[in-house]
């Protein structure tokens, strides 16, 4: 196969293959799956660079899928669903998900993401490895280390980790973090920014009830320690 390889699982036959055909078009190599067991089954047989999931599927929903998946790794999660609550989003991004399209979406904007998802998920060689405190990060593999041990980081947390980091002791409000983490064209709110610092301090912290990497200034956003232990 060449190009990336995306596993689509989605019981729509209709939107799996106007899923497929879009991708296929635009250089990806995809693979299908059509209800929540076999599209576990097929990422475990050979994990795909991308995972389209659909929220509401037969046999296993997106939002189990997606919490094992981000216990294997940080492959790219781009969710598909036909609630647009922002409680269901909410869920999604709490259990790894890195995106989300809510039915109908135009093709154009499914391509553009995913896209963007591979862009991010591969890193940028020519970045420096960032060294505050005990924390190692480095841009070029998208890696992180706590004290010499990785830290197992999925898409969107690695990019706010990284960005805080690399500016060390300016504080951005929630908004500002939100265009840079999902850009511009986002489905989410200031809650969402509160749910990925949650997840950040309990994978980087050692008491996230008091936390010495990712801090919060009270009406005006978060910043990363100028001088973490």
């Amino acid at each position: 196969m060449k190009g990336p390889v995306i596993l689509i699982v989605e019981d729509d036959a209709k939107i799996a293959e106007v899923v497929s055909k879009n991708l296929e078009a635009a250089g990806f190599a995809c693979r299908t799956a059509r209800h929540g067991r076999e599209g576990w089954e097929r990422f475990e047989e050979a994990p795909p660079d991308l995972l389209i999931l659909d929220v509401m599927l037969p046999g296993l929903d997106g939002i189990e899928i997606a919490r094992r998946v981000r216990k294997r790794g940080a492959v790219p999660i781009l969710m598909l669903t036909a609630r647009a609550s922002d409680g269901d989003k909410e869920l999604g991004f709490e259990v790894g998900a890195d995106d989300y399209l809510t039915k109908p979406f135009s093709t154009r904007e499914l391509v553009a993401r995913v896209r963007a998802l591979l862009r991010r998920a591969s890193g940028n060689a020519r970045e420096e490895t960032i060294a505050r405190g005990a924390l190692r990060i480095d841009p070029s593999r998208r890696a992180v280390e706590r004290g010499g041990e990785p830290v197992p980081l999925t898409t969107l947390e690695f990019d706010l980790l990284h960005f805080l980091a690399a500016r060390a002791g300016r504080v951005f409000s929630r908004e500002a973090l939100m265009d840079q983490v999902w850009g511009e064209d986002r489905v989410v709110d200031a809650r969402s920014i509160d749910s990925l610092v949650s997840r950040l301090r309990r994978k980087l912290e050692r008491d996230p009830a008091k936390p010495t990497y990712l801090q919060t200034v009270w009406g005006a956003g978060y910043r990363f320690s100028e001088d973490p232990p």
